[in-house]
């Protein structure tokens, strides 16, 4: 073939593919429809902060709902958090995969060294209760704190024990095995349960002792709040300890706990409110260990005996998260501020307790110290 005829064919095909090119801009536009969707969605995607959280079951009901709120008013503010278990919560913070953990347990100096210059945020007060499923029976039957530890150490199997209708004279109890549910993840949900049954059994504390994961001596285990809540909501005979918005949303039975001055309570907005009345005393600053802080068994005629705090955990310097930046930082500490101020609003609808002024106070004070690249970030 000759140099003019190859060039004849070279000329035809770019004049085809110009053509078609017009064709195609013209009739179907420069992009596809599929292609202005993605690129839209893309767009959309990079106008969002996401701030990325895991811990703690405890709070959750109302962490998720604060963050909802909060994106009512910060709709470039997108905040994940995965209800995995203050254990989680705990290893994620450690490991620096989140912006913030969420723990029931406060550190113990040992995580301080693995997670050195972390600080405590104290986010709202919860009450952990023990629910149950019997058939015919309502909630408010009463145990002692002795009575639920020996149930969880397998010493009291059945519930019709005498030990259990002596306290219920007027429930007929049934002639069935007991089935214990606790936690089977690190959960500072059973820190708070475990060291309560830890001051009032001295069997407990000697047998088990205290921690976010400990050997159970009986019973079946669940994964976080929800777990528990729904094997007691779906399994008839069945006891275990959950936060008090998990059974009020499973609308399952809990007991009346006998508190230190002999009073049968059930948990309630206001007898948590009244365990957690001195709670504002004596607390540290947010760098130091909250390891000794506890409102377990609190005194007082009307107060709930098992009662706790539920922190975010966050780093005093914000660079060593390796996704954070500034942008970042302030959107996450705007959050955190907004959430022991507004979010407290939040709480009693959700049976929460609303901070006492003096860990609000704490709190200001520890969120303003926290830097990104040795700057303050609020």
């Amino acid at each position: 073939m000759s140099d003019s005829n190859n060039n004849m064919f070279v000329i035809i095909a770019i004049v085809t593919l110009v053509i078609g090119g017009l064709i195609g801009y013209f009739v179907f536009g420069s992009d596809t429809e599929e292609e202005i969707i993605e690129v839209k969605k893309t767009e959309e995607a990079n106008n969002f902060l996401d701030i990325n959280g895991a811990g703690a079951s405890f709070p959750f009901p109302l962490v998720s709902n604060m963050i909802e709120k909060y994106f009512e008013t910060h709709d470039t503010v997108r905040i994940n958090y995965q209800s995995i278990g203050s254990g989680g919560g705990v290893r994620q913070h450690t490991a620096k995969t989140v912006h913030f953990g969420m723990s029931d347990s406060p550190l113990k100096d040992s995580q301080f060294d693995q997670a050195p210059n972390s600080l405590h945020i104290p986010i709202t007060i919860g009450s952990v209760v023990i629910p149950y499923n019997l058939p015919g029976v309502d909630t408010g039957m009463h145990l002692t704190g002795e009575l639920v530890a020996d149930i969880f150490l397998g010493k009291i199997t059945k519930w019709n024990d005498p030990a259990i209708t002596s306290l219920n004279p007027e429930i007929d109890l049934p002639d069935k095995a007991i089935v214990v549910v606790h936690r089977s993840d690190g959960s500072g949900t059973s820190f708070i349960f475990t060291s309560w049954l830890a001051e009032v059994s001295t069997d407990w504390d000697e047998a088990v002792g205290a921690g976010k994961a400990v050997e159970w001596p009986t019973g079946l285990g669940a994964a976080g709040n929800e777990g528990v809540a729904g094997v007691v909501t779906s399994n008839e005979y069945t006891i275990g300890y959950i936060e008090l918005a998990y059974a009020i949303q499973n609308d399952v039975p809990v007991a009346a706990i006998q508190n230190l001055e002999g009073n049968f309570i059930m948990p309630t907005l206001e007898t948590a409110s009244a365990a957690a009345g001195g709670a504002g005393e004596g607390l540290p600053a947010g760098k130091d260990t909250w390891s000794k802080v506890e409102i377990l068994n609190s005194p007082g005629a009307n107060s709930y005996p098992i009662v706790s705090f539920s922190y975010m955990l966050l780093y005093q310097e914000l660079n060593v998260i390796p996704d954070m930046d500034m942008e970042k930082a302030k959107a996450l500490l705007e959050f955190t501020w907004w959430a022991i101020h507004e979010g407290q609003e939040l709480g009693p609808a959700l049976e929460y307790v609303p901070l006492p002024d003096a860990a609000v106070s704490i709190n200001e004070v520890t969120l303003k110290s926290i830097t990104f690249n040795g700057q303050p970030v609020l």
